[in-house]
């Protein structure tokens, strides 16, 4: 029988872990689907325990040699069956028996959508966490439109790996993961999918994302975090080329103020996962700036991009720094009077100071779901 969904499972020395993972959705109330246990020539016992399944649903693809996570992820995708295809590492798990059950519900009944997702709660040491608060986009189920998908995730990457079923046509028309984004291919998709379709968010959380030493962001992370600032500027810049194609300037601006807010975060130093800090001189910034900016409004990305750094000097406590910033931003666009009312708060001192703090507070009560926006990744 043609399966509905196709599970494709990538695994690399995760044989300890691959049970739990093909176990969660072996207990699902709703049957059509297969799992393609794809085995990256892992040097453990991989093969042994993906036989040890006797269910005909559960086929094992060994690779030789090795591919690398992201070849393998590809093949799977061409090499599942159905109509929705759900990509989950053999260290996550869904952790409730009706998850597939709603997500194929949910998603027959909204054709405009391309791709399903939930939050998360995290899984260490075998225990459940909390609810990943970057995964979450509301307290309800809903059908929420790409192209406000599309601003959200322009800030960073909030959709779990694991709990994206995707419609088949969905990767037909964007495309399967890039091959230069180890780190920010799924982000990179993400994007892409909400560009052209609508997204079902299922707001309980039906995914186990595990932390462990293993776990593919933290391998990439703690061996170079340039590594992941790079995949972050270069997904940013195709992200810009691809919609200058489509021709939305909207987007455009958007794009542009994204790249903007990465620059102005490198200029100040950001933070990645593990504690690792990548930062940029002026000198790599305006080098890449020359690099990539053909068609771009470089006084716009110059001006936000200060703004940015200038801010995140200041909440660091770096207020020279700040200063010095908010002058840069203030000579590309001297008519910023949200960056003014800054400078010259700065240049007052500590009464400049008290005065913002108590700005802050004043936006805080009369709204409290405005915050100092995080400098920590969220891939």
């Amino acid at each position: 029988m043609q399966p509905k969904v196709s599970f494709v499972i990538p695994c690399y020395k995760l044989a300890h872990l691959l049970p739990e993972c093909i176990e969660s959705i072996l207990s699902q109330t709703y049957g059509n689907f297969e799992i393609l246990i794809m085995d990256d020539c892992s040097p453990d016992n991989t093969p042994e325990v993906a036989q040890s399944f006797a269910d005909p649903r559960v086929i094992h693809v060994r690779n030789e040699p090795n591919l690398g996570h992201l070849r393998n992820y590809n093949k799977g995708i061409e090499m599942a069956r159905g109509e929705y295809i759900w990509l989950i590492s053999a260290d996550d798990r869904l952790r409730r028996n009706d998850a597939l059950e709603r997500y194929v519900s949910a998603m027959d009944a909204n054709p405009t959508a391309g791709f399903a997702f939930c939050p998360g709660v995290g899984l260490q040491n075998g225990q459940e966490t909390c609810v990943l608060g970057y995964s979450v986009q509301g307290s309800s189920d809903r059908l929420i439109q790409g192209h406000d998908l599309f601003l959200k995730l322009l800030q960073g990457n909030s959709i779990l790996a694991a709990a994206g079923m995707v419609r088949r046509r969905t990767y037909e028309k964007a495309g399967s993961f890039p091959l230069d984004l180890p780190f920010s291919g799924d982000w990179y998709l993400w994007l892409l999918f909400s560009l052209h379709f609508d997204a079902v968010y299922i707001a309980e959380p039906l995914v186990n994302y595990r932390y462990h030493e293993m776990a593919m962001s933290n391998v990439l992370a703690q061996d170079d975090a340039s590594i992941c600032s790079r995949n972050d500027m270069v997904l940013l810049w195709r992200v810009y080329g691809y919609v200058e194609m489509l021709r939305d300037q909207d987007l455009l601006r958007h794009c542009t103020d994204a790249l903007a807010a990465f620059y102005g975060d490198h200029l100040a130093s950001k933070p990645y996962r593990g504690g690792a800090r990548v930062s940029m001189t002026m000198k790599e910034f305006e080098a890449s700036l020359a690099e990539h900016s053909v068609h771009v409004d470089d006084a716009r990305i110059r001006s936000r991009a200060f703004a940015v750094a200038a801010d995140r000097f200041y909440w660091a406590g770096q207020l020279s720094l700040a200063r010095e910033f908010c002058g840069r931003a203030l000579r590309e666009d001297p008519w910023n009077a949200s960056v003014w009312m800054k400078y010259l708060l700065l240049r007052a001192g500590r009464a400049g100071t008290y005065l913002r703090q108590c700005n802050i507070k004043l936006k805080q009560i009369l709204s409290p779901s405005q915050r100092p926006r995080a400098t920590s990744s969220g891939s």
